[in-house]
């Protein structure tokens, strides 16, 4: 009988047996099963919104538009910010709990045993005492103020409203929100931007298969001509490159010897011998690397933005266009937002956690963001004792800070776990092999503080001002206002690396006995001095460019100072460019509805590389029966990403057979799997002679894929593009258990290497687009709804336009029936 069993349980089984894709009648007809059990469950499909709410910050009003964007209105902005902070509450309460939930390593407190090892990576990096080091810097500020108002307008909503479904199905209420966990969402965003391990990645590839194949397949730098910064009329007052030959990415000496101390190898060089045990160095071990692997940036992860003067607009107006490419879920990743106080009316999205809008517009400029790839987060290799409790460094042996912390599971006995720090950060092991990491996030940072400034800027000087605190994560700033001037900056803090008394690159493992590569100044879980890193007038920026793009390719060919080697594959950015220039030279202008199709752009670089080559292999493997058709197919295609296209279809597949053709053998009988393979600027360009054509040839593997392309289409009964390329991936967290939770599947166009960016093998793509005019017109779009309440009409209702690229107006104007009214009193 269901009252024998938790709703765990019986969510689990009866929803995995098959239910999913329950319609709104399905789902209450489900919800119904539970009443023996508790009304609450199905009460959650009558969740609505107090239309009067006592706050003790004063009066709000806030206004729900058509697409459930919510839009505040208050005197005071600590009102303000308690109904913003209401909102969040009552539209992503489950997601804000589950943010928090992961970070703090108490997932396994309500999932069970399953989670224990994302538990044990969450609590060993202590993201909460980084998030706790950071509250104590912003609690005395203006912004500090404006986020204990948040938190307490979050809370209301929890005390006040009716809990959505996923808490009924998993039996439990959630705690209070602090300022903390605040903190904590902005570690989580910076985490996913700039958190990855590809040292220690490289060190394992250089072992496995050597040093000279490793520097080929991972270059510190890619041998194409458009880097974000270069040599243009069209950039304004550039600032923080070298502007000589001595530098290159960062790095000392010629980017073509791979033999150079920061060349190729990862682990070092003749040159720059660490002092440490050169095989512990190396060896890493795959058990240490599968395990924090699971925890970096997605693969791929990046972005798009652009600014163009009102020069080439119509309207005299520059225009600023993002859409930054993150992990596609259901609920979006990001919350629309609309707050207008006496000091400035702002809008655009953040995330559920943070109270400031990140990306979007004042009535006197708009911003976006993009991923710089820089290198903020270094390994540290040590000698330790016997008993492993001390660990050598600088010539002395010290203590290992330790601190035993509690991990409490559902359905299981409790755990506890040893959690270890050195003065470089926290130590992460696995089967005996160990690492100390630091990371530019477990410290003190100043970022809420900058992007309260964005907020209530109002104009370049602001922004500029504002920046210098935006120490984390790394980005690239694009900002343009109301006046015409325009403006593109490194954000974050860029970590110096020594070696005795030199700068050197920091994509290496540092010996931590010896004190390499340290950060002057870094005091993890602490106040940090900052003196060992680039400073801020010394970032590479752009003041006033004319026309400017960024798509996470590397930043300049000559930085003054080493920002990192984590750089995208060129294809978005030649793309972005070619567009906007060929129209800046046409002296066409470049309107909103230019920009809205060269975000929706599916022409995939790509097809340039391979696609000639592989119809000449084919030819000459005199294949035309078996293959033709595809070979016809492929070309009459216009190297398009199209949903409707069999072309994109047949490339996208034999793409992925080619490069695990080309690869695995090799790959493979070294251990290492599919997550290690180079990118596909590095598979187009490999010669001939290479290793990996020993037992075919180059021209042999592309046409063997062709033919596993062509058997694959016919046994899954693929025709186009759209057939594979779906919306399938993008799921709610639980998704799998109650798949009803997930958006219905949609054909969708683009690739990861389309500007317009989707990535069907692991549901990245434009979590959010913005086209924005600084005093004039705007345009968005959320993969999903403003809410995270299925029962919601926002639920889903801007996906569908969203895979389709349509577009919703952005007004900075309230818009809809006022919701909510809040009236002075204690809540």
């Amino acid at each position: 009988m269901v009252t024998e069993r938790t709703r765990r349980a019986v969510i689990v089984g009866s929803l995995a047996a098959g239910i999913g894709g329950l319609s709104l009648s399905g789902a209450r007809g489900l919800l119904e099963s539970f009443a023996p059990l508790s009304g609450d469950v199905w009460e959650a499909a009558g969740r609505e919104r107090s239309e009067r709410v006592a706050s003790p910050y004063g009066e709000a009003t806030v206004r729900i538009d058509d697409e459930g964007v919510p839009h505040v209105e208050a005197n005071d902005e600590a009102a303000a910010y308690f109904a913003v902070g209401y909102c969040h509450g009552f539209d992503r309460t489950f997601q804000l709990d589950l943010g928090r939930r992961v970070m703090r390593g108490r997932l396994s407190e309500i999932v069970g045993e399953a989670t224990l090892e994302d538990d044990e990576f969450h609590l060993s990096m202590d993201f909460v005492g980084a998030a706790e080091a950071t509250w104590d810097g912003v609690r005395e500020t203006p912004a500090g103020s404006l986020i204990e108002a948040y938190a307490d307008g979050v809370n209301a909503a929890i005390e006040t409203e009716q809990l959505p479904l996923e808490f009924q199905l998993l039996e439990y209420e959630p705690e209070p929100w602090t300022p903390v966990d605040t903190m904590l969402m902005e570690k989580q965003i910076a985490w996913t931007l700039t958190g990855n391990f590809d040292e220690l990645r490289e060190a394992l590839v250089a072992d496995r298969l050597g040093e000279d194949l490793a520097a080929a397949l991972y270059p510190e730098r890619m041998d194409h001509d458009v880097p974000i910064l270069r040599e243009s009329d069209r950039l304004g007052t550039i600032g923080g490159l070298s502007g000589g030959a001595e530098s290159n990415d960062g790095n000392v000496g010629s980017p073509a010897d791979s033999s150079d101390e920061l060349g190729g190898s990862p682990a070092g060089s003749s040159d720059d011998e660490p002092t440490g045990d050169r095989t512990e160095r190396a060896a890493i071990g795959p058990a240490l690397l599968e395990w924090l692997s699971r925890f970096e940036s997605p693969p791929g992860v990046g972005s798009n933005s652009w600014v163009v003067s009102g020069e080439h607009t119509s309207s005299g107006r520059p225009i600023v266009a993002n859409d930054p490419h993150l992990p596609l879920m259901t609920p979006p990743l990001w919350y629309e937002q609309h707050v207008q106080t006496p000091e400035t009316s702002v809008r655009g999205v953040t995330f559920p956690g943070v109270p400031f809008v990140l990306i979007g517009a004042n009535e006197h400029g708009a911003w976006g963001f993009t991923n710089v790839g820089a290198d903020v987060l270094d390994c540290y290799t040590y000698e330790f004792s016997e008993d492993r409790e001390r660990y050598r460094y600088r010539g002395e042996w010290r203590e290992l800070e330790t601190e035993r912390r509690e991990l409490p599971v559902a359905g299981a006995e409790d755990r506890s776990l040893l959690v270890s720090k050195t003065v470089h950060g926290p130590v992460l092991e696995r089967e005996g092999r160990t690492v100390g990491v630091s990371w530019t996030g477990l410290t003190a940072t100043r970022t809420t503080e900058a992007i309260y400034a964005y907020a209530r800027s109002e104009g370049l000087e602001d922004v500029l001002e504002a920046t210098e605190y935006f120490d984390l994560p790394t980005q690239n700033l694009v900002y343009a206002d109301a006046d015409g001037r325009t403006c593109y900056y490194v954000t974050g803090k860029l970590p110096i690396r020594t070696v005795d008394g030199e700068p050197v690159s920091g994509h290496r493992l540092f010996d931590g006995s010896t004190g390499e590569g340290e950060w002057e100044g870094f005091t993890p879980y602490g106040e940090s001095s900052w003196e060992g890193f680039v400073p801020f007038e010394e970032q590479p920026h752009a003041i006033d460019p004319d026309l400017l793009a960024t798509a996470n390719q590397r930043v300049a060919d000559e930085p003054a100072h080493y920002i990192g080697v984590d750089y995208a594959t060129p294809y978005r950015g030649a793309r972005i460019d070619e567009f906007l220039e060929a129209y800046a030279e046409s002296g066409e202008p470049i309107d909103p509805g230019v920009h809205r199709d060269l975000q929706r752009d599916v022409h995939d670089g790509r097809a340039a590389a391979f696609v000639p080559d592989l119809l000449e292999a084919v030819s000459e493997a005199d294949a035309a029966d078996e293959l033709g058709d595809a070979a016809e197919t492929l070309e009459a295609w216009d190297g398009r990403m199209h949903r409707d296209s069999r072309g994109a279809l047949l490339f996208a597949r034999w793409l992925h057979h080619y490069r695990r053709a080309t690869f695995e053998p090799t790959f493979a009988d070294a251990g290492l799997d599919a997550s290690y393979y180079p990118n596909d600027w590095v598979l187009a360009r490999l010669p001939e002679e290479r290793e990996f054509f020993t037992e075919a040839s180059r021209a042999e593997t592309m046409v063997d894929a062709l033919r596993e392309t062509v058997s694959e289409l016919d046994a899954e009964g693929w025709d186009r593009y759209g057939d594979w390329n779906t919306t399938g991936a993008v799921e709610h967290p639980f998704g799998s258990e109650a798949p009803f939770l997930n958006y219905e599947e949609r054909p969708t166009d683009g690739s990861a290497a389309t500007v317009d960016n989707y990535r069907f093998e692991s549901a990245v793509g434009a979590s959010w687009k913005q086209v924005v005019e600084p005093g004039g017109e705007a345009w968005g779009i959320l993969p999903g709804g403003n809410s995270g309440d299925y029962f919601s009409p926002h639920y889903d209702d801007q996906f569908t336009r969203w895979a389709d690229g349509e577009y919703k107006p952005m007004a900075l104007e309230p818009a809809g029936e006022v919701a909510i009214t809040f009236e002075e009193g204690s809540s």
